[in-house]
């Protein structure tokens, strides 16, 4: 099928971190993820991936980790977006959205892939945070573990880069807004693989460390109608983003991708107020005020 020999290694790292981080959510929440394996082998598509999500959890509202493994061809017009030559490719990856039920603990993104095809191959991905209320405590230690991942592996990546990377692809234009304060991306990196490989390995692994400590910190954190309205309104510029903007979304329905995988990133719940308004000196306002102006944890000096 292929003779990428970075394929094999990365699909059974994905293969493991899926299994460790949804034992370690299980942990948190106290209900179980639903098991859902599929094959695809048709004309669009031939592979196999495993689905667990959660629902109607304690903490987690809903929660989505997907494996998948899959080889097929691009479209012409797709392809000519990708590095490579011909239109077949195979892909795997690890990716993952927790829409918490709390608007005190924030949505988190995670996605790390390889992807190959004719004789190129590249790893991409990253993790961003979306938090609906502002508490840089949360904020920095987020982008503190990341950080010291990427310090690990300088020889290959650049911290700061992949920050403003980040910053600048997790943008809704039509809002003039971020979708929230950050983390890490990176796509269509093919240099040094091995070191890359171990790279990503070691920034999917980081994951819980970034965010469970938040979670935990917030679940006592009471809240009320408003506070949920609020939430649900953000929610809404997170569906917008990824329905229009987010590549694994375009890649899934642009390759004919198994459809409740592709959209298992969408929350449960979500609302469209017609022009709403904050007012200038609520905690609202003031994360509205972050996610336009953003944050740049390489020039914070309490990170």
């Amino acid at each position: 099928m292929h003779d990428d020999p970075h394929f094999a290694p990365a699909a059974a790292g994905f293969q493991a971190l899926q299994d460790r981080i949804c034992a370690a959510l299980e942990g948190l929440d106290g209900t179980a993820f639903r098991h859902d394996d599929w094959t695809r082998d048709d004309a669009e598509l031939r592979g196999f991936g495993r689905t667990r999500v959660l629902e109607g959890g304690a903490v987690l509202e809903k929660a989505g980790v997907n494996f998948s493994q899959v080889h097929g061809e691009f479209s012409e017009a797709f392809a000519a977006t990708m590095p490579g030559a011909g239109r077949a490719f195979v892909a795997t990856g690890i990716s993952l959205v927790l829409h918490p039920r709390s608007p005190h603990i924030p949505t988190v993104h995670m996605n790390y892939r390889r992807l190959s095809r004719g004789n190129v191959g590249w790893f991409g991905g990253g993790a961003d945070l979306t938090p609906y209320y502002l508490d840089l405590t949360d904020v920095r230690h987020f982008h503190r573990v990341h950080r010291d991942v990427c310090r690990s592996y300088a020889d290959v990546v650049d911290w700061p880069t992949l920050v403003r990377d980040c910053d600048r692809y997790f943008v809704l234009p039509h809002r003039g807004e971020r979708r929230g304060v950050g983390g890490l991306f990176f796509d269509h990196w093919g240099e040094v693989p091995e070191r890359m490989a171990e790279f990503v390995a070691a920034a999917g692994n980081a994951f819980l460390d970034a965010w469970l400590p938040i979670a935990q910190r917030h679940l006592a954190d009471g809240y009320g109608e408003r506070e949920r309205a609020w939430q649900l309104a953000r929610r809404g510029r997170y569906v917008e983003f990824n329905l229009v903007h987010d590549r694994g979304t375009l890649f899934g329905l642009k390759t004919g991708g198994r459809i409740e995988s592709v959209l298992m990133s969408l929350p449960p719940l979500a609302a469209w107020p017609y022009d709403p308004h904050v007012a200038p000196d609520s905690r609202e306002a003031e994360l509205l005020r972050m996610v336009r102006a953003g944050y740049d944890p390489t020039s914070d000096p309490d990170l």
